[in-house]
């Protein structure tokens, strides 16, 4: 069973983005989401930091409506918001994720 999303901002704004993307662990988390292509399971989406430092991450990422919280069979995904965030700033998402994914040596 899949539940709503939650925790997403309504609208993407640039500034909100940019500063959520500052942060070497919150780009990571949605290079891997973009990669993924598919809603992830929270802890596929970190290394080195703790459950509580993520948590803080994620909040941020959602807050800037960059990601939202899917619950399905009780299990917690994190979805990007490809769709919104393109709609509302056309090709950043994928020129951050390409240069990222240089960065990573993918």
């Amino acid at each position: 069973m899949t539940g709503p999303g939650t925790g997403a901002a309504e609208r993407v704004q640039l500034h909100q983005v940019l500063s959520a993307l500052q942060d070497p662990v919150r780009l990571e988390m949605v290079r891997r989401l973009s990669n993924a292509g598919v809603p992830l399971q929270c802890a596929a989406l970190y290394d080195g930091i703790n459950k509580s430092t993520a948590t803080h991450h994620f909040k941020i990422l959602r807050e800037a409506g960059l990601i939202e919280r899917q619950i399905t069979d009780g299990l917690t995904h994190q979805r990007l918001r490809t769709d919104a965030i393109d709609a509302e700033i056309p090709g950043l998402l994928a020129s951050i994720v390409t240069r990222a994914n240089e960065e990573a040596g993918l």
